[in-house]
């Protein structure tokens, strides 16, 4: 089989929440309107805080593990179901501003709860609607956003070619994003390495 390099845009978890951090969700919101935002969809418009109605809805929705669904669990303090670049910018930015710890979810499962908990002050970047995979036949490259699952991009591929694989690991509900953040463990890997092994770029 023929290895197809992977072009993958990957946000990592950061972690700069300080003893300074904020703890008032309003104050995310109002930053978030202070940053440069596109006219079609405002920043806050996507940002959920606990007094949302949607806020439990959309934060469970990616809970597979319901030791971490819990009334004790430490909850965000905001939610930014990002949409638009736009939207991942002004959610760092603040996330700096702020002193916030960044807690980045992919489209996949996390059985740990290291993407939407913490013992500090938080917040979540939700990149489910980040799940384009875009395959070139011809350069025998992938552009995959980071909310796509393994599975989606497994199935993109044999869309477009039997002979092109890319190696990655088992389970077709791994998020990317996750799964290459560790290094992206997978049957092929004595062959072809890990999957981090055969990304070329990780962001625009």
């Amino acid at each position: 089989m023929e290895k197809l390099l992977l072009i993958s845009l990957l946000l990592i978890s950061t972690s700069i929440a300080t003893s300074q951090s904020v703890t008032d969700p309003t104050a995310f919101l109002r930053c978030l309107d202070r940053q440069p935002t596109d006219r079609t969809s405002p920043n806050s418009a996507v940002a959920y805080i606990p007094t949302n109605s949607s806020f439990t809805t959309v934060l469970r929705r990616r809970i597979p593990n319901l030791r971490f669904d819990k009334p004790t669990t430490p909850k965000p303090l905001v939610i930014v179901a990002a949409a638009t670049w736009t939207h991942i910018q002004a959610a760092l930015g603040c996330a700096r501003e702020l002193s916030l710890q960044v807690r980045i979810r992919s489209g996949g499962h996390d059985f740990e709860g290291l993407s939407y908990t913490s013992t500090v002050p938080f917040f979540v970047l939700d990149m489910f609607s980040f799940k384009s995979v875009d395959v070139n036949l011809t350069e025998r490259t992938a552009w995959v956003e980071s909310g796509a699952t393994i599975g989606e991009l497994y199935y993109r591929i044999a869309e477009k070619s039997n002979v092109l694989g890319f190696p990655a690991g088992l389970s077709t509900t791994l998020g990317v994003g996750g799964h290459f953040s560790g290094g992206g463990y997978g049957n092929l890997m004595r062959k072809y390495g890990l999957s981090v092994d055969n990304i070329r770029i990780r962001n625009r």
